[in-house]
């Protein structure tokens, strides 16, 4: 490859880079072409990117993005994820499926960097939708609970009222007892 290929690699994977969230480091070794592709597909449906590149590509790119990347060794994928949960979901969830390949080496999520176990926690938490949906059912539990504490006032008041009602109907209308 010549210098201005490379160069040009690095500018294109820089650029991903700088729009990203997270990065996560794959090590592929053991991933035949239709499970690559089947991976890539899967990451391309979550919105997220695999590239494979030369190890001293990939940590120049890193570096110019304003990041510090860590030395890496061996074969390696890098996930460049808009969204941090979704692709460590992905690559965790295919990892189980597949007799954990790739593996995970760790990567960098909002600039600092973390390792393999720190991902797969990320994996495990809940998505965005989920955690605001549980808010807002949290939030909606008090004052649904305040609002039929209220009703059943109401409905206390309406009981007393329609009983002092007939116990007055109750007193008319009866004939006056001779004293």
């Amino acid at each position: 490859m010549k210098r201005t290929e490379k160069e040009q690699l690095v500018s294109e994977l820089t650029g991903k880079i700088k729009g990203a969230q997270a990065l996560y480091f794959t090590d592929f070794t053991g991933l035949n072409v239709k499970r690559m592709t089947a991976l890539r597909r899967e990451l391309r449906k979550a919105g997220v990117e695999y590239v494979v590149i030369k190890n001293t590509l990939a940590l120049r790119a890193v570096n110019e993005s304003g990041l510090t990347g860590e030395r890496l060794k061996g074969p390696t994928g890098i996930i460049v994820a808009h969204d941090a949960l979704a692709g460590a979901k992905v690559i965790t969830d295919f990892a189980k499926a597949n007799d954990q390949k790739p593996v995970v080496k760790g990567g960098m999520f909002d600039g600092k960097q973390i390792d393999a176990a720190q991902v797969t926690a990320l994996a495990s938490m809940p998505s965005r939708e989920q955690m605001l949906a549980e808010l807002g059912a949290g939030l909606m539990a008090p004052l649904a609970g305040f609002a039929g504490a209220l009703g059943g006032l109401l409905s206390m008041m309406v009981g007393a009222m329609e009983a002092l009602r007939q116990q007055k109907e109750g007193g008319e209308g009866s004939a006056p007892s001779a004293a």
